[in-house]
């Protein structure tokens, strides 16, 4: 048995450098049969932690981290089939893949086996090279569904972010906003928005040309990124020299300060560029979520509004300056 499961190790499709160790749990009320296929699988390859029946199984499920689930159909508490529907409810981090163990052979169990969102099974007694196969197989497709996962993320991160400061973009503000609207009053937190104009941008293209004005913009950005909390704080590019960093439970007069440290960055420190250092500062306008009955999409709208109005009276009263909206 040991020779065999070696055999198959030497083959198996995680064995390149940096791919993840695959954990599996096991669950068998027997415990001759668990720990049989225990030690046979952890010859293959995997990480085996075990249950004793279907409720064990569940909670381990829900509590740590799994990429494949082998089940036997027959156990006390909860059977397989009940364990598999309760796994498919569950919102898991990645996807789990469940092989179910039968001692039935009818296709009427088979297809109840499958229904119950198990994703392949194998009949009982077990031989463990043909186990192992069906485990291998479960990874590569464990494996598949990762690097799809990733690749989706990706995708969608490239559409929410601006290509030039890799900040986000209108979009994602547009949609982010309004979810963070929700949380902010689900768990009665505060939440502020900074919006950020830079003065006189116009004068940098037209007398240094837009590629230094890039450059101002790429500096501008990373700077108030610097400034802002990292992991909850964001920056979005609202348009052209225009920003918005939203401020997730910060109440105006933390807003306000965190304004107060990006203008005086901006102002006191040169910005480096292919012309040379060029002086920059920029007119800030600060807001706070208020309570309202409007839908989340509305109170957002209204959120940003006034840290426009905020702005505009900043540049009305000189610019380089931070101004508190109305509420």
């Amino acid at each position: 048995m040991a020779a065999t499961a070696d055999q198959n190790h030497s083959a198996a499709p995680w064995r390149g450098a940096g791919s993840p160790l695959p954990r599996l749990l096991l669950a068998e009320d027997s415990p001759i049969e668990r720990e049989m296929m225990q030690q046979f699988l952890q010859q293959g390859g995997y990480t085996v932690d075990c249950a004793n029946d279907g409720l064990e199984a569940f909670a381990k499920i829900t509590t740590n981290s799994f990429h494949i689930l082998v089940t036997d159909w027959e156990m006390p508490g909860m059977n397989g089939t009940a364990l598999c529907r309760r796994v498919r409810e569950v919102d898991l981090s990645g996807y789990l893949y469940i092989l179910l163990l039968t001692g039935h052979g009818s296709p009427e169990l088979a297809v109840d086996a499958l229904g119950s969102g198990a994703d392949n099974f194998i009949r009982k007694p077990v031989n463990p090279p043909e186990l192992l196969a069906h485990v291998n197989a479960g990874w590569r497709i464990v494996q598949l569904e990762r690097s799809l996962r990733s690749a989706n993320e990706h995708i969608r991160q490239l559409t929410v972010t601006d290509a030039l400061l890799g900040t986000y973009n209108r979009r994602y503000l547009d949609e982010e906003l309004s979810n963070e609207v929700d949380r902010a009053r689900r768990y009665d937190h505060s939440l502020s928005a900074v919006m950020v104009d830079l003065d006189h941008f116009k004068n940098v293209n037209d007398q240094y040309g837009h590629v230094v004005g890039d450059e101002v913009l790429r500096e501008v950005a990373g700077r108030a990124r610097s400034a802002i909390r990292q992991g909850s704080d964001w920056i979005a590019r609202y348009g052209g020299e225009e920003f918005v960093i939203v401020l997730p439970e910060t109440p105006l007069a933390g807003a306000a300060a965190t304004a107060e440290k990006i203008r005086a960055i901006l102002a006191h420190t040169p910005v480096a560029s292919t012309a040379g250092p060029l002086k920059v500062s920029a007119s800030f306008g600060v807001s706070e979520l208020v309570s309202s009955a409007d839908s989340a999409k509305l109170a957002a709208a209204s959120l940003l509004r006034r840290a426009d109005e905020a702005l505009y009276c900043s540049k009305l009263a000189g610019r380089n300056r931070v101004t508190l909206g109305n509420s």
